[in-house]
């Protein structure tokens, strides 16, 4: 079957076209035959595709809305200069797997995407308010190009986190509002840490109940989990994404008492502050200059600058807090697993983060280190280290077309 795999924002659409069936679930066999990400959708957007070679076709021009980039996608994809394999028209793709960030409680697994399922998605809006519409937006879509008999896939981020036991998801305040309005911590980034633990036991040729990990999504937005017997037993993120630790432009964590003290001295509502503690904090917010890793370790490198280093050692700092903390929670772990896009190509912030662990037994090697870049995976740990640390390249996208095939399968309309 030819997958579909869509992942919407509010100005932005990203996909994956993946062949993939049970049988090739089962040998671990699947083939990305197309991939790409369309941004600034509602104005000049800006377009990028691939296939399965090396070319990339780069675009740029006006798209309204999500339908419209979808539209445009599968324009690409059909086209007869990308000839991809096994696809000549939208008869071709066989169903549609969608990233939706927030299911709340109603949704602990993947699900077939019906109407009752879509008025539960459109429920979880006010947990997600900024990514749970634009997630609708591309069920839509989708329904309206292909036609509601196309089977279509939801694939939550909050679903993986959904074991987390009662004393690692409930808040201390009041139990009504848990009772009352859900308020609990939900997890987030759960379809990547769930494909980094099921990858690390295939590697590695363990059974599950033998995984006892601590896996790091590090990326714009950053998230760890320790991971027991094959189940999450605590996760960084909270209610929102914006709990846990250092990110792009996300604070993590803070006192609250903060909120109410910037409101007076400022002069602001709490809307505002809200959206500074998830727009203009983080990595931007100490450094004054930029989100981006890597622009910051090159100013770092280049100029000194004072901020930028600062903004690099409290994000380095904050992960190996939550290293120690989560080594406590589990009672000591196998390995420490670096994923996302820091984690997967910044070798120099991983050995910082791992710099200062001698107490565990830490030994990066170095030139292991500094070549598990650009999509490899592998032990960056030296042979001896009584602690091993690894890398293992996220793939959400593939997690997502599998449920799809297996609840297509399930269902018996494959």
């Amino acid at each position: 079957m030819n997958i579909l795999v869509l992942n919407c924002g509010s100005s932005s659409l990203k996909f994956q076209l993946i062949s993939t069936s049970l049988d090739q679930i089962a040998q671990d066999t699947e083939r990305t035959l197309a991939k790409g990400h369309i941004e600034r959708i509602g104005g000049a957007a800006v377009m990028s595709f691939s296939g399965s070679g090396d070319e990339v076709y780069r675009s740029a021009g006006p798209i309204r809305d999500i339908r419209a980039a979808l539209d445009a996608a599968l324009q690409w994809i059909a086209s007869d200069s990308v000839k991809i394999e096994g696809v000549n028209d939208h008869s071709d793709i066989h169903a549609v797997g969608h990233r939706v960030v927030h299911g709340g409680e109603k949704f602990s697994e993947s699900v077939l995407i019906t109407d009752e399922v879509l008025r539960g998605i459109d429920d979880c809006i006010e947990l997600a308010p900024l990514h749970n519409p634009a997630n609708i937006q591309g069920i839509q879509a989708a329904r309206a190009i292909f036609g509601r008999s196309m089977p279509q896939a939801a694939v939550f981020d909050t679903a993986f986190h959904h074991k987390l036991p009662e004393r690692a998801y409930i808040y201390a305040i009041p139990y009504q509002f848990y009772r009352r309005h859900k308020i609990r911590r939900y997890g987030f980034h759960g379809t990547s840490h769930r494909y980094i633990a099921y990858r690390y036991r295939t590697k590695n040729n363990i059974p599950r109940e033998n995984v006892n990990i601590i896996t790091i999504h590090l990326g714009n937005g950053c998230s760890i989990a320790a991971i027991k017997n094959g189940d999450p037993i605590d996760t960084s993120m909270g209610f929102t994404p914006l709990e846990g630790l250092v990110m792009g432009s996300r604070s993590g964590d803070i006192d609250p008492a903060i909120i109410e003290f910037i409101c007076q001295k400022e002069g602001l509502s709490v809307e505002q502050v809200d959206s500074i503690l998830n727009k203009q904090s983080g990595l931007l917010g100490i450094s004054g200059l930029t989100n981006d890793m890597r622009e910051l370790l090159a100013e770092s490198d280049e100029s000194g600058d004072r901020r930028a280093r600062l903004a690099i050692d409290i994000f380095c700092y904050r992960v190996r807090k939550y290293i120690g903390a989560y080594l406590a929670a589990l009672n000591g772990a196998d390995s420490v697993v670096f994923s996302g896009g820091i984690g997967e190509n910044s070798a120099r912030i991983r050995s910082l983060i791992c710099s200062d662990m001698d107490w565990l037994g830490v030994e990066l090697d170095e030139e292991r280190n500094t070549a598990t870049i650009d999509g490899r995976e592998g032990t960056i740990s030296r042979d001896g280290s009584r602690f091993n640390v690894s890398v293992i390249p996220t793939n959400e996208e593939l997690m997502i077309a599998r449920d799809t095939v297996r609840l297509i399968a399930a269902a018996g309309q494959g």
